[in-house]
């Protein structure tokens, strides 16, 4: 057996007198796409922050790559490779592409290492390549959600948390962010996915973790929750 890369374990999270987060556990298995899914409310987002160190929790423990990592600030963690991609995107609109790429990198010194990330990241991404010297603002929000991912991947990240990447993309859009994840999965990233179209998320993930009112539901196989009636009355929009 391979050590988990994450390992989260009773996970306690609250925003003042509001319990977001009741003790929650899984583990994120190196080279996975694990998928956290859920109706709106279920904890997903709070999960994340959770264990990229964007809230601190009440209690429990969130080890990384063997390494206890409560209590340690969010930029360190993106120097040890754990990268978060949060829901909105959170690019800077008035510096360009080119700019907010740079930032990506902003933890790193290995020029060459960087100009390949770079090219790698705008090979899957052409469209952020065609628009380096435009100001992000101005991108549609399928091509911020593009930069947002391809800036993530410039920090060189063993595990990339991805926070609704499809939210507001237009259908095709959606295939298309999906593909590049998979794409970047198989290129050795591992990647925790949080995701309300749980039909996509089980499609591309290996694993999955079923999220009610802050707590674990079911976890399993993502093509056997796929299958499951409850999860597909639940969460797919059919019986």
């Amino acid at each position: 057996m391979t050590m988990p890369l994450l390992k989260v374990d009773n996970l306690h999270i609250a925003y003042g007198a509001v319990k977001a987060l009741h003790g929650i556990s899984l583990a994120v298995e190196p080279g996975e796409i694990l998928t956290l899914i859920g109706c709106n409310g279920a904890g997903k987002t709070t999960t994340l922050r959770g264990i990229s160190g964007m809230v601190r929790p009440r209690q429990g423990t969130v080890e990384f790559d063997g390494q206890s990592i409560v209590g340690v600030p969010p930029h360190q963690l993106v120097r040890r490779g754990l990268v978060h991609v949060p829901e909105g995107r959170g690019i800077f609109a008035n510096l360009t592409v080119e700019e907010n790429l740079d930032l990506g990198a902003f933890t790193r010194t290995d020029a060459a290492g960087i100009a390949a990330d770079r090219e790698r990241a705008l090979t899957l991404f052409p469209r952020v390549r065609e628009r380096l010297r435009q100001l992000a603002g101005t991108l549609s929000g399928g091509e911020q959600q593009m930069l947002a991912i391809a800036r993530a991947l410039l920090a060189r990240p063993k595990l990339l948390l991805l926070d609704e990447p499809s939210l507001g993309l237009a259908p095709q859009l959606v295939q298309t962010i999906f593909a590049i994840i998979r794409e970047i999965n198989s290129q050795g990233v591992t990647i925790l996915l949080v995701e309300q179209n749980a039909n996509m998320a089980l499609h591309v993930a290996h694993r999955a973790v079923v999220l009610e009112t802050g707590a674990v539901r079911m976890a399993g196989p993502a093509a056997e929750l796929a299958a499951s009636d409850e999860v597909r009355k639940a969460y797919l929009g059919h019986g």
